[in-house]
C-alpha cells in the first residue's frame, strides 16, 4: 500500500508519490464454509479483505483492477475525502463502475479521522465479501488519550449466504420481494464451531493472562445490526466510527451495518477455560424470516496447565429483539471532549432537513410481485424512492449537466401524520420515485431530523453520510416534538460518528458544518434499503478560498458506457 505523508494542502493531481500504488486486484476465488465450496468475489484473493494501515493526515493511493465479470467500485468507508468525493466510491454517485477489465486509481484523503474505518464495495451486492478494515494510527509523537494496549486485533463481522450472493441480489431485484436471509454471521470470515463442518477454521485469539487488548470491530454484514459481547469479560468502548469516545464499560455492544467499535479487553479471567467471543442479529422481523443464529469465535489464554474446560463458555448476548438493550447502548456513547480531542458541534442550525425514513411498495403489473399484497419493495426518504441516473451525479454537476438530477430533495415530508402509528393507511405506502439532491452553502450549519416511520414495516435504520463526520445531538422515541425535544439535545459532548442507527419508530437528530464540498451520498447502510432506494445525495457548493473549492477531477475516471 502506498502512502503519501503530508498531502493535505496540495492538489491530489500533483501530489508526489510513487508511481506503484498499492494494488487491489478484484479477482474470484474459492472458499468453502458450512460444508459448500463457492467462488466468490475478493480483494487478492483474501476475504475478508486486508487491512490497510495509515497515519492521521496520510494521503493513501490504491489501484483498483477489475477481473471478474461484473462490474465495481471501492469505498473508503468514514475517510472524508476532503474536497475530493473523485475517490470516494459510490457506484453512479461520484464514479460509474469500474468495468471489467478495467481499473481506477483511488486517492483516499484521511484528516481528522483517528481509529478505525473500513472500505468495502459500493455497488450490487458485492459487499458481502469486498470489504477490509482501515487502521487510522495517530500522528507520530501523539498516542491514544488512554494506557497504549499491549497488543491490537481487528474483528470483522460479516454475513455468508451458501448460494452465489449475486443469485441473491437478481432474484430479489426480479421478483421484487425481500432478500434471502443469510445461512450464518462470521467473525473474521468464519461462522464458528457451532455450525457444521466449521470447526477448523474458527477464528481464535490468543492472550495472556494480564494484558490487555485493543479490538477493532468492523460490521461489515449486509441485513442487520449485531449484538457482541466476550464471555465473562467486560469490554470497555474506546472509540467509534474513527472518533475516540469517553471510555464506557459494558458487558455487550451493539454495533450497525457501517459502524466500527474500539473497544480494550483486560485477559483477567481463569487461564484454565476457553471464553466464546460471539455475535448475533438484532432485528424485528419475525424470527422465522430472518438469520437467527449466533457467530462465535474463541478467546483462548496462553497457559502450561490444562483445560477444565473443553467446551466454550458462551456469553449472555440481549434478546435479538431487545430495543432497550439497543438504545441504551449505542446513545450511551460521548465525544471525549477533551482539551486533546476538542469537539467542534454547531450550537446552532442555518438549515433544518426533517427526514422520514421509510421502507414502502411500488404497484407492480397484476399484482405479480413478491412484495406485500403483490406490489414491489421500496424505500424512500420524504417520500422519494431515489433512482441511480445512467451517469454519476459528480461528473453531471462538474459539467454542470444539469438534466441528470433534480434539485428538489424537499427539508420536510410532504405529508405529516402519526408517523409511528401501529396502522397507516394504504394511501401513505407508495412513494415517488426520483434522482433528487439537496444543494447545501459552503459553511452552513446542517441539521438532520431522522424520523423513522412504521409503513409498511418498521425498523432500526443505520444512515451513513459520506464525506462527513456528524454530532449525534438527539434521539427518542415516537414522532419528533419541535418545541420539546431540542431541549433535551446534548451539545457539551455528543458522539461523533459517520453512521448512526435510528430506533424503530423513532427518531434521531445529528448535525454538522457543510465545510466539505462535494457531492456526498447519504443512504441507508442495510443494503436493501439503500438498493431499494432509501438514499439522497447532499451537494455541498465551493466556499470563496481556494481552499473550500472541489478539487479537480483526476485524469482518468471510470466510463459510464
Amino acid at each position: 500500500m502506498q502512502i503519501c505523508s503530508g498531502l493535505m494542502g496540495l492538489d491530489v493531481n500533483a501530489a508526489i508519490c510513487d508511481p506503484n500504488p498499492g494494488r487491489h486486484e478484484v479477482e474470484e476465488a474459492p472458499y468453502t464454509r458450512l460444508c459448500r465450496t463457492k467462488r466468490i468475489l475478493t480483494v487478492n484473493g483474501k476475504f475478508p479483505g486486508q487491512t490497510l494501515y495509515v497515519e492521521k493526515g496520510d494521503t493513501m493511493v490504491v489501484k483498483v483492477s477489475n477481473h471478474v465479470k461484473g462490474n465495481i467500485t471501492i469505498h473508503w468507508h468514514g475517510a472524508k475525502q476532503p474536497r475530493n468525493p473523485w475517490s470516494d466510491g459510490p457506484a453512479y454517485i461520484t464514479q460509474c463502475p469500474i468495468h471489467p477489465g478495467g481499473s481506477f486509481n483511488y486517492t483516499v484523503i484521511f484528516s481528522t479521522e483517528e481509529g478505525t474505518l473500513w472500505w468495502h464495495a459500493h455497488n450490487d451486492f458485492n459487499r458481502a465479501t469486498i470489504h477490509g478494515a482501515i487502521v487510522v494510527y495517530p500522528k507520530p509523537g501523539t498516542g491514544y488519550p488512554y494506557p497504549r494496549p499491549d497488543e491490537e486485533l481487528v474483528i470483522i463481522l460479516g454475513e455468508w449466504w451458501k448460494e452465489d450472493v449475486d443469485l441473491v441480489f437478481r432474484r430479489a431485484l426480479e421478483t421484487g420481494g425481500n432478500y434471502n436471509r443469510s445461512d450464518a454471521y462470521t467473525i473474521n470470515g468464519q461462522p464458528g464451531d457451532v455450525f457444521p463442518c466449521s470447526s477448523p477454521g474458527t477464528f481464535r485469539m490468543l492472550v495472556e493472562h494480564g494484558k490487555t487488548y485493543l479490538l477493532r470491530v468492523v460490521n461489515a454484514a449486509m441485513s442487520t445490526g449485531l449484538f457482541f459481547a466476550v464471555s465473562h469479560h467486560r469490554i470497555t468502548i474506546v472509540g467509534s466510527d474513527g472518533s475516540y469516545t469517553k471510555p464506557l464499560t459494558t458487558d455487550y455492544m451493539l454495533i450497525f451495518p457501517g459502524e466500527t467499535m474500539d473497544f480494550l479487553l483486560e485477559a483477567n479471567q481463569s487461564p484454565n477455560n476457553l471464553y466464546y467471543m460471539a455475535a448475533r442479529a438484532f432485528q424485528f422481523l419475525p424470527a422465522a424470516t430472518i438469520d437467527n443464529t449466533t457467530t462465535t469465535a474463541i478467546l483462548e489464554y496462553l497457559s502450561n496447565g490444562s483445560f477444565q474446560s473443553a467446551t466454550p463458555l458462551l456469553p449472555q448476548l440481549p434478546y435479538y429483539n431487545d430495543t432497550a438493550a439497543a438504545t441504551n447502548f449505542t446513545f450511551s456513547l460521548r465525544s471525549l471532549a477533551s482539551e486533546e480531542h476538542p469537539i467542534d458541534v454547531p450550537s446552532t442550525f442555518d438549515d433544518l432537513v426533517f427526514m422520514t425514513v421509510s421502507v414502502n411498495e411500488l404497484a407492480c403489473r397484476q399484482s405479480s410481485c413478491a412484495g406485500p399484497n403483490g406490489t414491489r419493495l421500496a424505500a424512500s426518504l420524504n417520500n422519494i424512492s431515489f433512482v441511480n441516473p445512467a451517469i454519476d451525479i459528480l461528473q453531471a454537476y462538474h459539467r454542470r449537466n444539469f438534466g441528470v438530477f433534480g434539485a428538489n430533495f424537499p427539508s420536510r415530508p410532504p405529508y405529516f401524520y402519526n408517523f409511528t402509528a401501529e396502522d397507516q393507511p394504504l394511501s401513505l405506502l407508495m412513494p415517488s420515485k426520483g434522482t433528487e439532491v439537496r444543494f447545501v452553502e459552503y459553511g452552513r450549519s446542517v441539521e438532520v431530523v431522522f424520523q423513522g416511520t412504521s409503513l409498511v414495516l418498521a425498523e432500526s435504520h443505520p444512515m451513513h453520510l459520506h464525506g462527513y463526520s456528524f454530532y449525534v445531538i438527539g434521539w427518542g422515541f415516537g414522532n419528533f416534538d419541535k418545541r420539546r425535544d431540542p431541549l433535551r439535545y446534548n451539545l457539551k459532548d455528543p458522539p461523533l460518528k459517520n453512521t448512526i442507527g435510528i430506533p424503530r419508530d423513532g427518531w434521531v437528530a445529528i448535525r454538522f458544518a457543510a465545510n466539505n464540498p462535494g457531492v456526498w451520498f447519504l443512504h441507508c447502510h442495510l443494503e436493501r434499503h439503500m438498493i431499494w432506494g432509501m438514499d439522497t445525495v447532499f451537494i455541498v457548493k465551493d466556499g470563496a478560498p481556494p481552499s473550500a473549492k472541489l478539487l479537480p477531477p483526476p485524469p482518468y475516471m471510470p466510463p459510464c458506457s
